[in-house]
């Protein structure tokens, strides 16, 4: 059947409103320093919070580096920046599901082998029809579901999925999980000519990891399944560690190759190469558990 490649281009998961209320979070600053340092009044800056605009200019200067954050990179979200359009053709067997529920919408994932039509699904979304249907329409078979991280958004469709495909193997890092279905170290799942690894990724979720998938045709470049841990121009909040989250994605994502394709829970796909040029929340120096000083 005939497939019209798609190139996306959304609108950010974080606004600027919610990037500075992360980064106040992170940083344990008030609303009220925060405006001071704006110099925009609490008003203000609770409406820019929550609604992602502000009819003043800010200084982003001073505001910045007192929640932690990159300046000049914060500066450029709040001047529309975005990530280059993903044209996808390059990984001929890769689709992209957003599916909504619960005042959001939640990305999964689903890739697979072009000779052997083996397939693995990165999350589930809230919706399996459209992933479901996918996969008759190309006639596939569906041996691998890997969850970035077991919060409801990202797996509420795994009941419909698994009783579709029951002997389906799952993969976690879920210490609750099954000790068949948790990630083991330095593994290597083969889906025909693909090859996944993992890495782990916590600080959003205890149960965070990121899956690796390389060995494309035509030498396209690696995909990284990030769950929450990266969004374009900003991270997932910090529920178990918001240092932890930031090394972790220093270490884990964007130490992979500049042309590594990002695959996010939510929001558009990027690069480690626009994340690392445009996303405020790295080129900070973070101290990792090596003694290392991370500039992203």
């Amino acid at each position: 059947m005939a497939f019209a490649w798609i190139v996306f281009s959304v609108n950010l998961e974080d606004h600027l409103g919610d990037i500075i209320r992360k980064g106040r979070a992170m940083s344990g600053v008030s609303v009220s320093a925060a405006a001071n340092a704006a110099g925009i009044s609490e008003a203000e800056l609770s409406a820019l919070e929550d609604s992602g605009r502000v009819a003043k200019k800010m200084n982003f200067t001073s505001l910045a580096p007192l929640i932690g954050l990159n300046a000049v990179k914060l500066e450029g979200i709040a001047n529309g920046w975005l990530p280059a359009e993903k044209d996808l053709s390059a990984w001929h067997e890769l689709r992209v599901f957003t599916t909504p529920g619960n005042n959001m919408t939640v990305n999964a994932y689903l890739a697979w082998d072009e000779v052997t039509r083996e397939a693995a699904l990165f999350d589930t979304g809230f919706d399996a029809k459209p992933i479901l249907d996918c996969i008759a329409e190309n006639q596939l078979q569906l041996r691998h579901i890997f969850i970035t991280h077991s919060h409801r958004d990202h797996v509420a469709a795994l009941g419909a999925i698994r009783g579709k495909f029951p002997k389906v193997r799952l993969h976690m890092n879920s210490q609750s999980a099954p000790v068949d279905q948790r990630n083991k170290p330095n593994e290597i799942v083969h889906l025909g000519g693909l090859r996944v690894t993992h890495r782990e990724t916590p600080g959003h979720a205890e149960d965070g990891v990121t899956y690796i998938v390389g060995n494309w045709q035509e030498d396209a470049p690696h995909v990284a399944m990030v769950g929450d841990a990266l969004f374009a121009g900003s991270i997932g909040r910090g529920n178990q560690s918001w240092d932890l989250a930031r090394q972790k994605v220093c270490e884990q994502i964007l130490a992979l190759p500049p042309e590594t394709l990002i695959c996010p829970g939510h929001g558009p796909l990027t690069t480690v190469a626009q994340e690392k040029a445009h996303n405020p929340f790295f080129l900070i120096p973070i101290c990792c558990s090596t003694g290392q000083d991370w500039a992203c």
